[in-house]
């Protein structure tokens, strides 16, 4: 497929790329062991099986050694441990279809593995419910006290201690929604989708596609409890189903991608009373398309001057410029995420390449990202992997 492709030449323009370093973080994980794992969809025809680990060569932008790091049912969404040495993965058996796991069970699952960071090794520990069918995100808090999961089919939101092997715990919170949005195809019930810690580690913020909410908690790091902010829920607009969101990495701002009207909201951040408000919508497919599209990730990279999401559909990986001054977006580029479907995306370690799981066609792919312009280019032959779902490094 070709590459929608603009630029913004004023933006680039004024650029002084002798004014832009390279942190040196980026420089010291291009030197050490680096892996990459990925989980996939085991259902239906697809041939994975699991959780597969790659040897990451940050120098030439190559993936290596692929591996069945471990067997798991369905692993949707996968998350690490801060220390490096645990990864979580979310088994979303899809109830809605009737699946069951290996055991004859409707409720989904978190896992927990043990990581080896100089083999890229995974031995698995323990699995817990994850209060419904489809848990389809999982996160650790900043201090790899707690993990959170968001249960889509079942409507619900868990957290769990990470004791101290590792281990996750028995459910310390699980909440179900209900009620529902405009859409009486997608919106029928609530539909919990993604679960972000704030930067300073004391507010969780919780997407709902179904209800149109982007919810905050407050978060009890010794407990992993979660309680409801005394602040209102977000509102997004009606119909728009929030699902991947975002934390600026140093200013208050925040961004949250709509799978049902392919847009995105920049939101200001109070880290006080965690309350969002919205600063700007604007849409995520490119200029002049007109199928179907539904954005899915989204990140910021490191130095909070670009933006970049996935476009289910249109089958682009979007970037933008982030104002300085107030968070608010400008479109920079739409370049071809090299398969179709690309339903996850990560930027490594030295932040100079982003790795594309495209759902649709099968395919791994890799861009590179030029660290002064925040533009991306096609890099590399896609790598063949059924059902790519999500993609994490370390």
């Amino acid at each position: 497929m070709p590459a929608h492709s603009f630029t913004r030449r004023s933006f680039l323009a004024g650029l002084s790329t002798a004014s832009l370093s390279i942190h040196p973080a980026f420089v010291a994980a291009a030197g050490r062991p680096s892996f990459v794992f990925i989980g996939t969809g085991t259902r239906g025809k697809s041939r994975s099986k699991g959780i597969y680990s790659f040897r990451w060569d940050a120098s030439s932008g190559t993936l290596s050694s692929q591996t069945l790091a471990a067997e798991s049912d369905n692993p949707a969404f996968l998350a690490i441990s801060p220390d490096r040495r645990h990864l979580y993965a979310a088994n979303e058996i899809s109830d809605y279809r009737g699946a069951k796991d290996s055991n004859g069970s409707k409720d989904g699952s978190i896992s927990a593995f043990l990581l080896d960071p100089a083999t890229g090794s995974l031995t698995f520990k323990n699995t817990v419910s994850s209060g419904g069918a489809g848990p389809c995100h999982v996160s650790v808090d900043h201090t790899g006290h707690a993990v959170f999961v968001a249960d889509g089919a079942g409507g619900s939101l868990s957290s769990y201690r990470i004791l101290p092997d590792g281990n996750l715990s028995a459910p310390v919170t699980n909440l179900r929604f209900s009620g529902h949005s405009i859409n009486p195809k997608r919106q029928s019930a609530a539909y919990t989708h993604c679960t972000t810690l704030s930067r300073d580690n004391r507010f969780l913020v919780v997407n709902d596609l179904g209800l149109d909410h982007i919810t905050t908690f407050h978060f009890d790091t010794h407990t992993a409890e979660l309680k409801q902010a005394d602040a209102p829920f977000y509102q997004a607009t009606p119909g728009s189903g929030p699902r991947g969101f975002t934390f600026h990495p140093r200013r208050p701002w925040a961004y949250s991608v709509n799978e049902l009207l392919s847009t995105i909201d920049v939101l200001a951040w109070n880290s006080k009373q965690g309350i969002l408000t919205r600063i700007q919508s604007l849409p995520t497919a490119p200029p002049g398309f007109t199928g179907a599209n539904m954005p899915a990730t989204v990140h910021v990279e490191r130095t909070g001057r670009f933006l970049y999401l996935s476009n289910r559909g249109a089958n682009t990986i979007a970037a933008f410029s982030i104002n300085q001054t107030d968070g608010t977006l400008t479109p920079l580029q739409q370049i071809a995420c090299g398969g179709a479907t690309p339903r996850h995306f990560t930027l490594d370690p030295t932040q100079q390449w982003l790795l594309v799981g495209n759902q649709g066609s099968a395919t791994v792919t890799i861009l590179k990202r030029d660290l002064h312009t925040g533009l991306l280019n096609e890099h590399g032959t896609p790598y063949d992997l059924d059902n790519p779902m999500c993609i994490v490094c370390i």
